[in-house]
């Protein structure tokens, strides 16, 4: 119990920290604090659908459906972070660069994986056999990673884009943060990384009840 307090107390103090220091990068300004929470929201959606895969994996070598609700929240929760992603970049758009939506090619990539993973929704949802529906998910689920790294981070380095290159490291591989906003950064992702495995850990506790209704009422 004591390391989910410890999460939000260190959350606290990253958001304090977050807005009470100087902004990372002077030449964007202020809108760059946005880039303590739309990276580290990036990061793991890209975790939770890797962890989806190796969940979906997992199902189609023991068939037990207790390994496709874990894929099926992992990827949920991986969805809702992508969202979040896209509207902490939208605000950064906004601001910096006039506008919402400019269809740059990282606003552009992360739509489509919002579309491939939504799709993925649509299918559980549209199969009633549990099995049937547990096959075919974790199916779609495998081939559906083999595009995140490729659309999070091929695509935007192919084509020129709006979107600062050197958030974190340069062309030389050198840290571009200084001291403080390195640990900010740092600390921040570590937190939402560990957010997510507590969500996910509470997401499968909620489906496996869920499951064990179902049972009984057969």
């Amino acid at each position: 119990m004591w390391w989910k307090l410890l999460i939000f107390v260190v959350m606290a103090i990253v958001i304090v920290a977050s807005f009470v220091t100087p902004a990372p990068q002077k030449v964007i300004g202020e809108a760059s604090r946005v880039f303590y929470y739309h990276i580290p929201q990036a990061w793991v959606c890209v975790v939770a659908f890797a962890i989806s895969m190796v969940y979906s994996i997992r199902y189609l070598m023991k068939r037990q459906l207790v390994e496709d609700d874990r894929a099926g929240v992992a990827a949920g929760l991986g969805l809702i972070f992508c969202i979040l992603a896209t509207v902490t970049g939208s605000v950064f758009a906004k601001v910096t660069w006039g506008s919402f939506w400019n269809w740059d090619p990282r606003e552009t990539s992360i739509f489509i994986l919002l579309l491939i993973y939504g799709a993925y929704f649509a299918l559980r949802g549209a199969i009633e056999t549990e099995e049937r529906r547990a096959t075919l998910a974790a199916v779609y689920s495998i081939f559906a990673f083999v595009t995140v790294p490729f659309l999070i981070f091929v695509v935007p380095r192919m084509v020129p884009s709006l979107h600062p290159a050197d958030s974190i490291v340069d062309k030389n591989m050198k840290f571009t943060m200084g001291p403080s906003v390195r640990a900010i950064f740092f600390t921040s992702l570590a937190l939402f990384t560990a957010l997510f495995f507590w969500m996910l850990s509470l997401g499968v506790r909620v489906q496996r009840l869920i499951r064990r209704d179902l049972e009984k009422e057969l």
